[in-house]
């Protein structure tokens, strides 16, 4: 029994329920071909001014991600089977992916990334899908700059690099350099180093030799404090913590001396009602940092309580801006389906847990 009177059984039911009603959310409200909604929005409540949906990549591989914790239960197959078809449609030569789908007036000059590449990449591997064939990781491998971190862009470089596919793939971007002028002139930068997009590469290659200086750049930024500055496009501290923790969970052991760091600052942020940081979205990001970390403090069982309170009728946590388009801040991505999709993460992996209470 908890602090509040609860039993054990009484904690796994409404965490079956909650989990129950977020599936039905996700799956009706998945497009047909696959994708799910994202908006764009200059606040990150996404209430005041516009607040548009905008057709990206990005969100649907992130909602996949989360439902891995639930694969088996039919309905969540059905959605992965369908974004992981409209995913590998999207692919580009190479086995690499942008950001936007074929159809956004901006595809024609953004070029490939590796968040998006390596996350996605990563989801097709989990799922057993033979794809992209052959590997795309050489071309991953040959996007490093001399410390051995990833840039983020995919694109035509002056240093030398030995590997002729990766030339096959970003010449044909100078043929649309007018085009591109203005995506260099917003916020992008060809030479941008982001850590989140570190970290994601090196939760889609593992612990390799090639991917030891990411880990020790990672451990610097968390050693240093400066999660909230290490990334262009992740100004959230919590979803900092969620990728990093990720990567972790998923084997880069290397990153376990930023582990009593991390959770203490996480738990340094519970309020009296149960979040973690300021938002559902926090907290859900939070709760699955410190379940990546392998850390089950109190505060965890109280943010669980709290995302179960904050759920909405239709089985739906509110929306909040995820990420951004830069750091200026002035527009970012988010919806009802991101935040329900890592909501449900959360609540699929406290379930799991030996005497979750």
């Amino acid at each position: 029994m908890d602090a509040s009177g609860r039993t054990s059984a009484d904690v796994k039911r409404r965490l079956a329920v909650g989990i129950d009603r977020a599936l039905d959310y996700l799956h009706q409200h998945q497009y047909p071909h696959g994708e799910f909604c994202a908006y764009i929005s200059p606040d990150e409540a996404m209430q005041a001014g516009y607040c548009l949906p905008d057709p990206s990549l990005f969100p649907t591989v992130l909602v996949s991600n989360c439902l891995l914790y639930v694969a088996g239960e039919p309905r969540a197959e059905e959605m992965l089977t369908r974004a992981t078809r409209f995913l590998q449609y999207q692919m580009q030569r190479g086995g690499v992916w942008q950001h936007f789908p074929g159809w956004h007036p901006f595809y024609a000059f953004s070029p490939p990334d590796l968040d998006d590449t390596a996350c996605i990449s990563a989801l097709l591997q989990a799922r057993g899908i033979d794809c992209p064939k052959p590997t795309n990781i050489p071309l991953l491998l040959a996007n490093r700059n001399r410390e051995g971190l990833f840039y983020t862009w995919l694109i035509p470089r002056l240093r030398p690099v030995a590997y002729g596919p990766y030339w096959r793939l970003t010449l044909p971007q100078l043929l649309s350099v007018r085009q591109s002028v203005l995506f260099w002139r917003a916020e992008a930068a060809r030479q941008d180093v982001d850590a989140v997009v570190n970290a994601n590469v090196l939760y889609y290659l593992g612990e390799r030799a090639e991917t030891r200086a990411v880990e020790a750049y990672l451990l610097r930024i968390i050693a240093e404090g400066r999660e909230a500055s290490c990334d262009k496009w992740y100004l959230n501290v919590y979803s900092v913590y969620y990728f990093f923790g990720r990567a972790y969970h998923n084997g880069a052991t290397g990153l376990a001396p930023a582990r009593s760091s991390v959770t203490a600052r996480i738990c340094a942020a519970a309020r009296p009602d149960g979040r973690l940081g300021e938002t559902v979205l926090d907290t859900a990001l939070a709760a699955c940092a410190l379940l990546s970390w392998g850390s089950y403090p109190p505060e965890l069982a109280a943010a669980i309580e709290f995302l179960l309170a904050q759920q909405q009728p239709a089985g739906e946590w509110p929306r909040w801006r995820l990420y951004y388009g830069g750091p200026k801040r002035l527009r970012g991505w988010g919806s009802e389906e991101l935040t329900t999709a890592f909501c449900l993460e959360a609540l699929a992996r406290y379930q799991n847990l030996p005497n979750a209470s």
